[in-house]
Parts: structure tokens; C-alpha cells; sequence
């Protein structure tokens, strides 16, 4: 072993479910360490810029919200004052390949639908610089958690330990049950983990940015749907400043298919894009493709055996405590609202934050 740590409270995964349950505890004095194995912060909430740092982000992971239906959302957003802004929706949409060329439709948009200032990882950086210094460990993928005789023992791949009283379990559920040994788990909980799909985990997100959105000028609104592809739905994803401008899409061809032929991929989207756009899209200024299929700590094997499926509301056995009451999950598959969805990864931060507590003072 390379050293252990003691802490109250022992949070695994620093994407949104796993800092807000982090955020609440800390707030209500709690003693809280979160541990990350990647190398950044958000888990499937992620961002790049695209024209350098100057510019505002794009959104390689979610970017939708509808605080006007999600109450949760909208709490959030103002509790972090993180602000909101209307998708652009305005104009016609396209159909592609729905006839032997691209035609103009109008396509009713969704009521309440918004974006954040900066993506949602303005939510994660908001909930990140309220926690206390040195709170989230980087690089530090669990791989083992054990019980000791006062809590719980969790082990990280390089051998490291961290003792806590409590641990919350903020991963996808698949990706728990395949690479964190955890004896003793019911048998039933197993199971509803394991056939709990893991929402965005075979997608493949494209964002591609050009200087000033054109299509708009065209009266588009730059929506796309499509039976061509690669791109199955294009929307304008250009921020709130309309500094540059972006047009964003999920990709339509299995991961295999995108995994052995990545170039010609990106030569495809480009085809897509000037066959429904024209000559002014036919060379980006930036084109960012990110293959969540590919990221180990998002998509369990298990994902990637069936087609891609939006989780249900599951049990409430996946939100309660475990392991002698010690041991809690809290991923946005967990939520008892909008599962996979950014309003539910902060219910089920909250839920897991709240339900610990009272087990605390009980």
C-alpha cells in the first residue's frame, strides 16, 4: 500500500451528482473527500473552446435544460447564479434525406428548452470553487471498497486506501458493478445496477464552429434532422455573445463503425453539414468530436452490448443505504426525476446528501 487517509464522508466521482452531494454535506460542516479518476472534473458534463480561451465554451456532453419544467434545475441555477439563455430556434429547420436533396421545413421547437452561459460546466465550476481547498483528488480511480470495523475501506488501483465513516458511490451504476469489487452487495441491487443503461454512454457528440452563424441570415434556425447522417439531428449551438458561432449534432453510426474509420467520419460530417448548409459550411474552423463510447470511466461494457437506451425512474432500493447503512449511490440513473438528465444528476446529488445526513443525526 502506498498510505491511507481517514475522512467523514468519502464521495467517488466528481461529475455533477458526485460535487452537489459534496457541496451540501460540506455546507452542513461535514468533513468530505471526493475522488476522481480521470483528470478533470464533470464526468459526462464537459466543454472545450474551440477557437482558443478567449471564446466562450462549447458543450461536448448535455447542454440542455427546461427550468421552466424542472424546478430542481431552476433552484440550482439561481441558488449558483449560473444564467440561462433561449435555445436559438428561429427559421426553418431541414430535413436531410428525406427526399434526393436537403429541403427547408419548419420544425417545432420545445417549450422551455435553454442553455447555460458558458454549458453546464458552469455548473460544475460554480459547485467546484464553493467546495474547500484540495477537497477533489484527480487521478484516483477506486477499485476496491471494503468494510472496516468502524466504516468502510476504499481502495484505489494504485493501492492507496481511504477510510470513511460514509461513502457515496457518484459513478454510473455499470460501470461500478464491472470495475469497483464491492462485496457484499445484495444480490437484487447488483442486478438493478447492471441492467440500469448508462444515459450518453454509446454517443458520439460533434460540435463544429465557424466565425458568425450564417444560417441564420438564411432564416434557419440551424436544427437538421436526418436520415442520412453521419449526424442523425444538428442544432445551433452558437453562445449566448455570438462571439463565433457552432453548429452541434449526435452521431448517427454505432461506435464500432465510428471507431474504425475516425477521418473518414469527420470527413462525412463535413459533407453533411455543406450538403444542408451550402458552400459557407464546407470548411469549419474547428471540428470536435467526442466518443463517449470510448471513455471507460462513462461506458461499461455492458452499454455497449445492446442499443443505446434512455434509463426509466428505477427502484427506490437504488436510493437507499447499503452495507449497513454506509454505503449510498448518486448518479443521475438514481433520480427520482429526469434520470440521465442534468436535473436529475442534482436530484440525485441532493437525494444521497440529504438521506446520509439524516442517518447521521438519527
Amino acid at each position: 500500500m502506498t498510505g491511507a487517509e481517514d475522512t467523514e464522508i468519502l464521495v467517488i466521482g466528481a461529475g455533477l451528482a458526485g460535487l452537489t452531494a459534496a457541496y451540501i454535506l460540506q455546507q452542513a460542516g461535514h468533513h468530505v473527500r471526493v475522488l476522481e479518476g480521470a483528470a478533470r472534473i464533470g464526468g459526462r458534463i464537459h466543454s472545450a473552446c474551440p477557437l482558443g480561451d478567449a471564446h466562450e465554451r462549447v458543450d461536448l456532453g448535455p447542454t440542455w435544460v427546461w427550468p421552466k419544467w424542472q424546478p430542481v434545475v431552476a433552484k440550482w441555477l439561481e441558488d449558483l447564479s449560473v444564467p440561462q439563455f433561449d435555445q436559438y430556434d428561429q427559421g426553418d429547420g431541414i430535413l436531410d434525406g428525406y427526399g434526393p436533396t436537403p429541403y427547408r421545413q419548419f420544425l417545432p421547437g420545445q417549450d422551455g428548452i435553454s442553455r447555460i452561459r458558458g454549458g453546464p460546466s458552469s455548473i460544475i465550476d460554480a459547485l467546484f470553487l464553493r467546495l474547500a481547498p484540495d477537497t477533489v483528488v484527480l487521478k484516483t480511480k477506486v477499485a476496491a471498497i471494503e468494510p472496516t470495523v468502524t466504516g468502510l475501506q476504499a481502495t484505489t488501483a494504485e493501492g492507496r486506501t481511504y477510510t470513511a465513516g460514509r461513502i457515496i458511490l457518484a459513478a454510473p451504476l455499470r460501470v461500478i458493478t464491472e470495475q469497483i469489487d464491492i462485496p457484499g452487495l445484495p444480490k437484487d441491487l447488483l442486478h438493478c445496477m447492471q441492467t440500469t443503461p448508462t444515459w450518453m454512454a454509446q454517443q458520439a457528440k460533434v460540435v463544429a464552429s465557424f466565425k458568425k452563424p450564417f444560417w441564420r441570415g438564411a432564416g434557419l434556425s440551424g436544427r437538421v434532422a436526418s436520415r442520412q447522417g453521419p449526424l442523425v439531428e444538428i442544432h445551433d449551438h452558437t453562445p449566448a455573445d455570438a462571439t463565433f458561432a457552432a453548429l452541434f449534432g449526435f452521431v448517427g453510426w454505432p461506435p464500432e463503425v465510428r471507431a474504425s474509420d475516425p477521418d473518414g467520419l469527420k470527413t462525412a460530417i463535413r459533407n453533411q453539414i455543406s450538403r444542408c448548409f451550402g458552400e459557407e459550411a464546407e470548411r469549419p474552423e474547428d471540428l470536435l468530436v467526442q466518443d463517449w463510447s470510448t471513455e471507460r470511466l462513462i461506458c461499461s461494457t455492458a452499454d455497449l452490448m445492446g442499443p443505446p437506451a434512455h434509463p426509466d425512474v428505477g427502484p427506490d432500493l437504488l436510493r437507499h443505504c447499503h452495507l449497513g447503512g454506509r454505503l449510498w449511490l448518486a448518479v443521475s440513473e438514481t433520480a427520482d426525476v429526469s434520470p440521465g438528465l442534468i436535473e436529475g444528476a442534482l436530484n440525485a446529488g441532493e437525494t444521497a446528501a440529504e438521506r446520509l445526513r439524516s442517518s447521521l443525526s438519527a
